[in-house]
């Protein structure tokens, strides 16, 4: 028996997001793949919902029927304000409207290590610690981790904000030994947040079971998650092929990498 009837999942054809939609299949009847340009090759459990994250009675008309969101959409990297705040704050904010008018139970929102990127990797944090963000990238998420812990307050919507280091098909260099998180894992991890018995309002870190732990993600066990990939298959030819890291260097001292050297976004658009 499916978890849901039926969920919506924002940036289905993103990277990650191509991943959750073949993952999360066993978890819905149906999965409402959203994009801003339409998606192809749709089986018979998936539909289509095309619109942009700005678009407030769009957005919200996209989750009608919708008793899950798993919210992957939005500026995926560093971008100009006006970017990030239609695509990652304005967009996300729609979203939550849409849970609140059409009674989702639950939303996974992909957050990400930039809303506390300015720790330095020797601070071995909690969940509990406050925001450090280093972008306005990172503002955007802090913003959206604040705005789905007033929606499980105020409305009862649950939340699970999974703040993801660096998922991708495999570690490309130093930094990703340590914050490697693999696709199965981000996808069994979103599963984890889906399925557990309840939430209320949960921030998880995103990261596989590497060898160098840098964070303490004990606060979020009762999601049940268990990594089971690793960065170690990998170490011998990243080392090999990238520099040493530089402690002093903005971009190998602080969990944020090299966003952390990054400057004002508009500032660059200017030139």
């Amino acid at each position: 028996m499916n978890t849901y009837d039926r969920i919506l999942i924002t940036g289905a054809a993103g990277r990650l997001g191509s991943q959750l939609r073949k993952g999360l299949l066993p978890h819905a009847r149906i999965l409402r793949l959203a994009h801003h340009s339409p998606i192809g090759d749709l089986s018979d459990n998936e539909e289509p919902a095309v619109f942009d994250l700005s678009d407030m009675a769009a957005t919200i008309a996209a989750t009608e029927g919708c008793d899950a969101i798993v919210h992957f959409g939005g500026a995926a990297m560093e971008g100009p304000w006006q970017t990030i705040l239609d695509s990652n704050i304005r967009g996300s904010y729609h979203i939550y409207e849409g849970a609140r008018k059409h009674g989702a139970k639950r939303v996974i929102f992909a957050s990400s290590v930039h809303a506390i990127g300015y720790y330095t990797l020797d601070s071995q944090i909690g969940l509990d610690a406050p925001v450090r963000p280093d972008t306005l990238y990172g503002v955007s998420k802090t913003f959206v981790e604040s705005l789905s812990r007033f929606y499980w307050d105020k409305f009862g919507i649950e939340s699970v904000c999974l703040r993801i280091f660096s998922s991708f098909p495999e570690p490309s260099n130093r930094r990703m030994l340590w914050s490697y998180l693999s696709y199965d894992d981000c996808v069994r991890l979103t599963a984890a947040a889906l399925t557990a018995p309840r939430v209320g309002h949960t921030i998880s870190f995103g990261l596989s079971d590497n060898k160098v732990k840098v964070i303490d993600n004990s606060a979020a066990n009762h999601l049940g998650f268990v990594a089971q990939d690793s960065a170690e298959p990998w170490r011998e030819s990243v080392e090999s092929c990238t520099p040493v890291q530089d402690p002093r260097a903005p971009a190998d001292k602080y969990l944020g990498g090299y966003f952390c050297d990054l400057g004002h976004p508009d500032d660059r658009a200017d030139n």
